[in-house]
């Protein structure tokens, strides 16, 4: 089988097209605008970590820089054009994808009867009425309204106590839904009192999701081997995402691919079949500052094989031993990723205590203005008067 080979040039533009960092991040950033960001994306991961923006909003900064936060409030908990639910991980996602969630708010639901039992804090499941009955008959809740006779535990997630941990298993498993935020707690109420009618009622069988999932996932990402496909809504199985490429490439809906990796190594994937008929257009050279949480990022491994860039989350490893800070920027020029960044909001002041650039990448005077530029722009969208940085910040 003759299978053509996407350089590794190439595949970071189509890569990086697909995920909204090619060009320049102008547009509103609001409203309809804002919406066809994360259609395009599929859903934005919400992350609570606040030292200079949440993982949410930085996602949409960096591709729309004059989106402000209260936008995305609006689509989610006013105009209901999004719900919260879960990829990987918490997320906001387009309520056009509601109704293929059923299928994982039943398998979520499985997992967790058989799971949560043996290592949750009593028994959850006898407070599943309990807990519904009182969202129905009292209206929104948080989880500090729910069990108030029951012990608070340490109030770690791995010690929940029952009604807490109800009150998950009825939003994972599509009972309740996300009402609104106070703050970043999240507010709960009755499903059918938060999604519109309209994907409330609409239904879709296990095939038809799986091919849903599938096809999504390779719209969004260009190019993905079974593995990726399945891992990008976490719905399918590994097993499910293999069958569905097995088919779709005997049937002629896909195509085999070989990408080459940033160390010259091909990586056998799956493409659309007019993937290669498209121009993928170099990415405009502006700097832009990224969240760890990513879209174009959050698959670690493939970044690595792709980009040459190797990137760890160091909040939960003991300061001493940091390489880089607690929780550090990947930052972008283009279709290459130049550096990391540690930086703080302190106040009305956007401290840089450090940035790291990648090995080869030189900070000339074009590229410094072109940083602080970038710098200056994002203490902006912090809300901070000042830019300050510490007198070691470059390290060369």
């Amino acid at each position: 089988m003759n299978v053509p080979i996407i350089r590794n040039a190439q595949a970071r533009r189509i890569f990086l097209d697909k995920h909204g960092l090619r060009e320049r991040p102008s547009g509103t950033g609001r409203t309809s605008d804002l919406k066809a960001v994360i259609d395009d994306l599929g859903f934005v991961q919400l992350d609570s970590v606040n030292t200079f923006a949440r993982a949410h909003d930085l996602i949409l900064w960096s591709r729309r820089q004059r989106y402000r936060p209260e936008a995305l409030q609006n689509l989610l908990h006013r105009d209901r054009k999004l719900f919260e639910h879960w990829t990987h991980d918490a997320a906001t996602i387009p309520i056009e994808s509601f109704a293929y969630w059923r299928l994982r708010f039943a398998r979520d639901a499985a997992r967790m009867e058989s799971r949560w039992k043996d290592w949750r804090r009593g028994d959850f499941t006898a407070k599943i009425d309990d807990v519904l009955r009182q969202i129905a008959d009292h209206g929104a809740c948080t989880s500090g309204d729910v069990g108030t006779d029951e012990s608070r535990g340490s109030g770690g997630w791995w010690d929940w106590h029952p009604s807490k941990t109800a009150l998950e298993y009825l939003w994972r498993s599509g009972e309740i839904s996300v009402v609104r935020r106070a703050g970043f707690t999240k507010v709960y109420d009755l499903t059918e009192r938060v999604i519109p009618p309209e994907h409330l009622n609409r239904r879709h069988d296990i095939p038809d999701t799986i091919d849903w999932c599938c096809a999504g996932a390779l719209d969004r990402l260009g190019f993905a081997t079974s593995g990726e496909l399945a891992a990008f809504w976490d719905h399918v199985t590994p097993d499910e995402a293999k069958r569905w490429c097995h088919e779709a490439l005997a049937q002629g809906r896909i195509m085999a691919v070989d990408i080459e990796m940033v160390d010259g190594k091909l990586r056998r994937s799956f493409a659309w079949p007019d993937l290669l008929d498209r121009p993928a257009p170099t990415p405009v050279s502006r700097i832009r500052i990224l969240s760890p949480f990513d879209p174009a990022l959050r698959d670690r491994k493939r970044a690595e094989r792709l980009f040459g860039f190797h990137y760890r989350i160091e909040i939960f490893v003991p300061a001493p031993k940091r390489r880089y800070g607690y929780y550090v920027f990947p930052m972008m020029q283009g279709e290459r990723l130049i550096g990391r960044i540690d930086m703080k909001r302190d106040a009305e002041t956007l401290v840089v205590r450090a940035f790291w650039p990648e090995d080869g990448v030189k900070i000339g005077d074009g590229r410094m203005t072109a940083l602080r530029k970038e710098l200056a722009r994002a203490a902006e969208f912090g809300g901070c008067q000042r830019l300050d940085f510490a007198p070691d910040w470059l390290r060369l």
